[in-house]
């Protein structure tokens, strides 16, 4: 008899082109079809549960079926769903720019839906800022090796992937990389802060050089997601507005993933106190359930493009900017910040996920455990060219979601997560290594890896 899974699997197959994904994987990988969700639990069509550990691609900040964020979204449907934000306004989209802005210590707020958009705006901004200022040769950006900050044209063009960004290679302006920050890098006996402070000496060379045509530097500050969750101690950032403010050069922060408490501070560039020029949200900012996103920027960015001349504005813009359901939904989560003490709440749960995690970090094939915020990761010695997609399916079968990024596996929970399923990642996860090791696993000498 066919399951209810297997009707969804055949259907979703047919009809939709999934993400991030080469379709004809799933001749032999299976899709998940989850019919529903609930705190930190994922269920299938056939009843089987499990942990959401990557909050369904890090968005997911207090669980599914969230009562406040549900009712809140259910109260604006009741008023307003959404219109046109050229021209007009609404009280979310206000209310919302204003307590980012208090927030951040940044002026206005640009609207978009996804991440990669967010990118998008700050490099455009940036450009156009110096364009107006008669500096138009500043037209280049610079990024870290092994930075990811999305998969449209600009985002790219900062993008060190070369799994997403080689094959695009002839659309995309040729801009500058920097060695990464990462700790994992340092030289034995070299401290994270040391290597951190090493890797800034090689972005100051650079800066020097080439200022002259550079608009802005793009960092994910203190974790780079996409490289295995590079980790880096926040001298780099001190060090680098330091740079791009002698230099004329913007600093972006993008904290598409790295927002709203997921490094231990609601911004993650916070712990290095500083400003950055550009502030890219998404992500966890609706707490999972629409999709938003936002660049907040300085006063001074803001005045250089208010002018009488309409080409000097900045024209960019998308049908849902501002989208009043999505707006009201990140108001209701900033709003669970302030009423429950999220941040206090989730050093508690950090304190305790690392205690529960020890016997994983002293595990004999795992490398660099390391750990940020609500965010934990290492890398796996493994000689397995399949080792993402083995782990991957071995975690599914004892119903825990989790997708390594090539050898690094990562957990990074909704906030809400309990004692009890921090014990069945961790018993899954030794579980799952052993039998990796042993050579038990699915897809066992397929050279596949999850992206």
């Amino acid at each position: 008899m066919t399951s209810h899974n297997d009707q969804w699997l055949a259907r979703s197959r047919a009809a939709v082109w999934h993400p991030c994904t080469q379709m004809k994987r799933h001749e032999t990988l299976p899709i998940v079809p989850i019919a529903r969700a609930d705190g930190i639990w994922l269920e299938d069509f056939d009843g089987k549960r499990y942990i959401d550990a990557v909050s369904s691609w890090w968005v997911n900040l207090f669980g599914h079926n969230h009562p406040r964020i549900k009712q809140a979204i259910k109260d604006q449907l009741d008023t307003l769903e959404h219109v046109i934000l050229a021209g007009f306004t609404q009280q979310p989209v206000v209310e919302l720019s204003e307590k980012l802005a208090a927030a951040s210590g940044l002026g206005h707020a640009f609207y978009g839906s996804d991440g990669a958009s967010a990118t998008e705006i700050a490099l455009k901004m940036s450009f156009h800022y110096w364009r107006n200022h008669g500096q138009g040769s500043k037209q280049r950006f610079v990024s870290l090796e092994n930075s990811y900050h999305g998969e449209t044209a600009g985002a790219l063009a900062v993008t060190d992937v070369p799994l997403f960004s080689q094959t695009y290679a002839p659309l995309l302006q040729q801009n500058f990389r920097v060695p990464s920050p990462d700790a994992r890098l340092a030289a034995d006996g070299e401290s994270a802060e040391g290597y951190a402070l090493r890797a800034a000496d090689a972005l100051a060379a650079l800066l020097a050089a080439e200022h002259g045509q550079i608009a802005a530097l793009i960092v994910e500050p203190l974790v780079q997601g996409a490289a295995g969750m590079a980790m880096y101690h926040p001298a780099y950032l001190q060090r680098a507005r330091a740079l791009c403010d002698r230099y004329q050069i913007h600093l972006i922060a993008d904290e598409i993933a790295a927002g709203f408490g997921r490094t231990g501070t609601l911004f993650a560039y916070q712990q290095a106190g500083i400003t950055p020029d550009f502030l890219c949200l998404s992500k966890g900012i609706t707490g999972g359930y629409l999709p938003l996103s936002c660049v907040l920027t300085t006063d001074s960015v803001y005045q250089a493009f208010y002018d009488d001349d309409v080409a000097r504005g900045f024209l960019h813009s998308h049908s849902y900017t501002g989208n009043a359901l999505a707006c009201r939904a990140a108001l209701e989560v900033l709003a669970i910040f302030d009423d429950e003490n999220v941040l206090a709440r989730n050093r508690v749960t950090a304190e305790r996920f690392s205690q529960v995690l020890a016997p994983l970090a002293a595990h004999p094939a795992v490398r660099h455990f390391r750990h940020q915020g609500m965010i934990w990761a290492f890398d796996v010695d493994s000689p397995r060219s399949d080792f993402a997609v083995a782990f991957f399916q071995a975690m599914l079968a004892r119903g825990c979601l989790v997708r390594p990024i090539g050898k690094t596996v990562y957990f990074m929970p909704p906030y809400i997560i309990k004692e009890a399923q921090m014990l069945q990642l961790v018993q899954a996860s030794l579980a799952t290594l052993n039998e990796l090791a042993a050579g038990t696993s699915p897809g066992c000498g397929k050279e596949t890896a999850l992206p």
